[in-house]
């Protein structure tokens, strides 16, 4: 739904606006003091008494989630820290860390005594924007046979980053990414038409088959998905790479064509769409250009896939945020109300988040996926979170608020449609 808007915050004129809580590293940890900002945000510092259910969450388990991500944030080395001062005082606070399980309180304390609060929001908003992700699952076989014909591919070795160098972690977006000719030179690299048309048959890059190009198509939305085998053993994908061309968003081009109502829209409508419709389903899924490679886990069936941050993510406590602004390992506190026990946004969702994934669909400083675990009944909740939300980001307290500056704010723009099927954590 479309997030409000205040109309006194507008202005005249485009220049770029941005509200920025310049924050400053203590004596012990630098000379001077360094600025965090936050492009397109306005960030408020509040009190802990403001966080509406702060007290009753179970917040073991954003620690529990916080200490996985903690494992990553450790390595960095100091030119990273430096670079990034939010990831600099995420440092510090994970260097406070108690060892073992810990209950709430326990927890509850560790974040107050290491962050201080500061709600975030984007400049013509007071609010966030939500959506859910989930783990695919569904049925495929390692031949193609007469009920599985939809490759799910590997990344060829042709497919690099502009330089001609093939990197082993993937850019989700922000990077010129092609085909390799020669030893240098990058062009575009085959489109989702292309692909689905045998650009790479025949090359031994089929990990396994499925059923529906519709599955295939929501599994590289998702960035994961489990493939049961005939003989039962669990086949886990992940996101690996993708061919550089730009995610189409199906779901907005649904409403846009009145054929789902906005307010009704969900992964679920457009599944259901696209096998009812199979020849415009094709058409649309081609619309988007992008197109996802996969790689073989090894995971055991009990395990979280891992997300961009390169640690386990932990249903219901794990968030995609838009890694431009923000460091991984960052907590979040959000408040919605979602449509997670039934379909009408009644679920009261009081929660202390952790950002461990990204996507290219997640833009903007108040912009989270929620991670919902596995399954097809997961999978349909998921795919209906679509909710406005209030965002308070945790700050290390290594990092003092010195100011808040302010210059003019943008023109009021139209609501914009969030993706209906948003990409996840690994998903360009």
């Amino acid at each position: 739904m479309p997030s409000p808007r205040s109309p006194h915050r507008a202005t005249i004129g485009r220049a770029l606006a941005v509200l920025s809580l310049c924050l400053g590293a203590t004596a012990a940890h630098a000379e001077k003091p360094r600025a965090l900002t936050i492009r397109d945000a306005q960030l408020e510092p509040i009190d802990w008494s403001a966080l509406d259910g702060w007290s009753d969450d179970n917040q073991a388990a954003a620690y529990a989630a916080f200490a996985e991500s903690c494992k990553a944030i450790l390595r960095a080395d100091h030119k990273a820290r430096h670079a990034r001062p939010m990831l600099d005082g995420l440092y510090h606070a994970c260097a406070h860390l108690r060892g073992g399980k810990v209950d709430d309180a326990q927890a509850r304390a560790y974040f107050e005594a290491n962050f201080r609060p500061v709600r975030i929001s984007p400049l013509d908003s007071n609010q966030g924007f939500l959506t859910g992700y989930y783990e695919a699952v569904f049925e495929g076989s390692r031949v193609a046979t007469a009920d599985f014909t939809v490759p799910m591919y590997r990344a060829p070795a042709s497919l690099a980053v502009a330089g001609g160098k093939r990197v082993a972690q993937f850019p989700s977006s922000g990077a010129k990414v092609g085909r390799l000719v020669g030893k240098r030179k990058v062009v575009p690299f085959y489109d989702r038409t292309s692909i689905e048309e045998g650009a790479l048959a025949g090359r031994g890059l089929e990990i396994c088959y499925v059923k529906s190009p519709v599955d295939a198509f929501f599994a590289q939305i998702q960035g994961s998905a489990r493939v049961r085998l005939p003989d039962g053993h669990l086949l886990r994908l992940n996101y690996d790479a993708h061919n550089g061309l730009p995610y189409y968003p199906v779901g907005r081009d649904l409403i846009d064509r009145g054929i789902i109502d906005k307010e009704a829209m969900s992964m679920d409508r457009i599944r259901d769409w696209m096998n009812a419709n199979p020849d415009e389903g094709k058409t649309l899924r081609r619309k988007n250009r992008s197109f996802v490679f996969f790689r073989e886990t090894g995971l055991a069936e009990h395990e979280e896939p891992v997300g961009a941050q390169g640690v386990p993510l932990t249903t219901g406590r794990s968030i995609a945020v838009d890694k431009n602004r923000h460091v991984y390992g960052t907590p979040f506190w959000i408040e919605a109300e979602l449509p997670i026990d039934s379909e009408k946004p009644e679920t009261r969702f009081r929660r202390l988040m952790i950002a461990q994934d990204t996507g290219s669909a997640i833009v903007g400083p108040a912009r989270a996926d929620i991670y919902f675990g596995a399954g097809e009944d997961i999978g349909s909740v998921a795919g209906r979170i679509k909710q406005n939300g209030r965002f308070v980001m945790l700050v290390p307290r290594a990092l003092a608020p010195v100011a808040t500056v302010h210059v003019p704010l943008p023109r009021a723009r139209p609501d914009d449609i969030a993706p209906a099927t948003p990409v996840s954590t690994t998903t360009p």
